[in-house]
């Protein structure tokens, strides 16, 4: 784990005694079991500057502590972390400064967490970088440390392209994140963003939540860029929620207050992301003009101190500060105060008391990542009252669909959204948070980290190299008998690329086929979705290479010729079928068409994802009413139409009655492969290459991987050959 703070804090007591105290956030409650389970290691800074400490460990975690001079904290983290990536981030709410020096501490910096990552990580490790701080630790420590499975998540949002291309140094904070195998942000937005940006920067192509990033050599690298909404552990709000005593201090809170009828409530980061002078300003609006009074709504505002140092942040704390006076001076009466304003942090127990004293909770940021304020409210209230009113630019309104929903700078709408917080009925109010604490409750942070480290484990990232079950299932199936090595090409034997005549497999392919096809009792075959001319073309194979193309309507098996037959109807459907789609991909930029012989197939790898999803959908409608006996096959960003159905599952098949193999080895990367993986039976081998769900019970990181497997299944059939029987077999 690497973040710019440990999830431990540094204390010195009033004697001078010197211990460590952990932190009470949801982060560090969700992950402490996976890092002690895992013999995890926590790289961060301590929270204190000019001071070195060696690693430790506390509480079952170890603790690897980077050291970060004053020079350091007001460069890299007051300085580019917080002057310029976090309000660009913020969609420029406040204006962005840009310092040249700030940026080389930036990287210094960086370069220091990455240098003790590695230095930290086991050979294989997985590391999950934390932040916006950190921008640049996923390629440093790839570049370090190609063995790592690296994760990042962003905590705030990352901004359209039009904002975020002001950046000085865009390029190199995206070379930085795409280090990493799989990236997470809050919204699908976020996501959107960041790819977009990729495309337009850097021209890699995307689909979906994959891009494809150039490695060496050629070979294309898959990194994911997907949102994983964060949470927060609810059910240990709930539980000091229910606590006898918290529960009078929020009588006492209430009482304190002069009872009113109505407690608003905000609490904060005092951040001019946070919106607290528009939730002031509509507050005082409704005291202006009667809509509420004084001894009935009193709206308490706790704004926590942050970043005392900033000039924004000094600035808004003292127009906060004003607005606060002017209304009290204004409205408040000798018993009751039209705004409690709290410029300090509580404890967890006292912020809980305070959730359950309020009737109505206010989040009005003007942008925000998700804002577990608005989560804690919900989880503490098991009581099922209370009103959520919240701002839909904030990450959690993608989740709480029940709450009141506003937009801050809209002042006249939050203020109609106030007075229907305030007058809502009990039955609406319970039935609203009902649903709001189903959702918080089902999708806690545990479940938020769970979800991101199976992705990035089992999906988004997989490792270089073969894995021992591999290799002992390899030696287990392919040693004995007749055995077919069938191979799909694109993905599998060789890298995807924007051309398809283009691609080429990677090197040592020919030569570990060949010491397969030099072999008695081994039939290798190439299995591809491509006509079959263009696979002779691209995979230039060896004479003995059985082959099949188009889903196994061509074969050329043990035959010069090409066997294909279509009758006269399925060639005028090809006439047809040619016809719709090139109108189709004539009008949407990046498609085109590739013929093959018993259909056609609509490439979208080079279109945005809005302009592929729109050519696919046209495709589908019109030729679903002009031929409906067409199948259609979906693939990575290409949509295939045939006249005649086959499968790489039935080319399978043929290949293994034309060879009468007992075992079968087959190797795919794409959805048509599964077709294939779903006919291997009991003792077969299916290889998934790269990442994605899969019928496959194996799978390697990428092509690279593939001449390695082909020539441990020849050391294998040599090894077999060499031993001799033993007595009795």
């Amino acid at each position: 784990m690497v973040s710019n703070r440990l999830p431990v804090d540094f204390e010195v007591a009033d004697d001078g005694t010197e211990s460590w105290r952990t932190s009470p956030g949801g982060l560090v409650t969700a992950l402490e079991p996976l890092m002690r389970s895992s013999d995890g290691v926590w790289v961060g800074w301590p929270g204190v500057a000019d001071r070195t400490f060696g690693p430790f460990v506390n509480d079952g975690i170890s603790i690897a502590p980077v050291r970060l001079s004053a020079a350091d904290l007001e460069d890299y983290y007051e300085g580019f972390s917080n002057d310029t990536i976090w309000p660009l981030y913020h969609d420029v709410i406040a204006p962005p400064s840009f310092h040249r020096e700030w940026w080389e501490a930036y990287v210094r910096v960086n370069r220091r967490f990455a240098e003790e990552a590695a230095a930290a990580a086991s050979p294989g490790a997985t590391v999950w970088v934390h932040d916006y701080q950190l921008q640049l630790v996923p390629r440093m420590l790839r570049e370090a440390r190609p063995d790592l499975v690296i994760g990042f998540f962003n905590h705030i949002p990352f901004p359209p392209d039009g904002i975020y291309a002001q950046l000085p140094w865009r390029k190199q904070i995206l070379d930085g994140l795409l280090g990493a195998d799989l990236i997470g942000f809050q919204r699908a937005a976020d996501a959107g963003n960041f790819s977009r940006a990729v495309r337009r920067l850097y021209g890699y192509p995307t689909r979906g939540v994959a891009i494809d990033v150039p490695g060496h050599n050629g070979v294309h690298r898959r990194v994911i860029a997907k949102h994983f909404p964060i949470s927060i552990d609810a059910r240990s709000y709930e539980e000091l929620a229910r606590r006898p005593e918290v529960q009078e201090r929020a009588r006492q809170i209430r009482e304190d207050l002069g009872n009113p009828k109505t407690i608003l409530l905000g609490v904060d980061r005092l951040d001019y992301t946070k919106g607290i002078l528009h939730r002031i300003k509509a507050f005082g609006e409704l005291l202006e003009d009667g809509s509420v009074s004084v001894e009935d709504v009193t709206l308490v505002q706790v704004a926590s101190p942050s970043r005392e140092r900033v000039g924004p942040y000094i600035a808004l704390r003292d127009e906060i500060e004003l607005a606060v006076g002017r209304l009290n001076g204004d409205y408040s009466t000798i018993s009751h105060t039209a705004i409690s304003y709290h410029h300090h942090g509580y404890p967890r127990e006292e912020m809980v008391a305070l959730y359950l004293a309020a009737d109505v909770m206010l989040v009005t940021a003007l942008r925000d990542g998700m804002n577990l304020v608005a989560k804690e409210y919900v989880a503490v209230r098991f009581d099922r009252d209370g009103v959520l009113v919240l701002s839909e630019f904030a990450g959690a309104a993608d989740e709480l669909k029940q709450a009141v929903l506003i937009n801050p700078h809209d002042i006249d709408g939050l203020k109609a959204a106030i007075l229907r917080a305030i007058a809502m009925p009990r039955q609406e109010r319970l039935r609203r948070m009902r649903a709001l604490r189903r959702k918080v409750f089902d999708n806690d942070v545990a479940a938020w980290s769970a979800s991101f480290l199976r992705t990035l484990t089992e999906g988004a990232a997989v490792r270089p190299g073969i894995p021992d079950p591999l290799a002992a299932a390899l030696r287990d199936v392919t040693s004995t008998g007749t055995l077919l090595v069938a191979l799909d090409f694109d993905g599998t034997l060789a890298p995807h690329v924007d051309n398809p005549e283009d691609a080429r497999a990677v090197d040592g392919t020919r030569d570990a086929v060949q010491r397969l096809l030099d072999q008695d009792g081994v039939r290798v075959a190439f299995v591809s979705g491509r006509a079959l001319v263009s696979l002779q073309h691209v995979s230039q194979p060896q004479s003995d290479v059985l082959l099949t193309g188009s889903h196994g309507i061509e074969v050329q098996l043990d035959t010069p010729e090409i066997e294909l037959d279509l009758v006269s109807a399925e060639l005028e459907q090809l006439d047809t079928l040619a016809q719709v789609l090139e109108r189709i991909s004539g009008g949407v930029a990046g498609t085109w068409i590739e013929r093959k012989p018993a259909g056609l197939a609509l490439h979208t790898r080079l279109a945005t994802p809005q302009a592929a999803q729109s050519a696919q959908k046209q495709a589908r409608e019109q030729l679903s009413v002009l031929l409906p006996g067409l199948t259609v096959r979906e693939g990575k960003n290409v949509l295939e139409f045939a006249v005649r159905a086959s499968t790489k599952g039935d080319a399978l098949e043929r290949l293994r009655r034309h060879t009468g193999a007992d075992h079968v080895f087959y190797a795919g990367d794409d959805l048509t492969d599964e077709d294939a993986f779903a006919v291997l039976g009991e003792g077969d081998l299916g290889l998934k290459i790269g990442a994605g769900a899969s019928l496959a019970g194996y799978r390697v990181h990428g092509p690279e991987e593939v001449p390695l497997v082909l020539g441990m299944i020849a050391d294998f059939r040599d090894a077999a050959a060499e031993t001799p029987p033993q007595p009795g077999a």
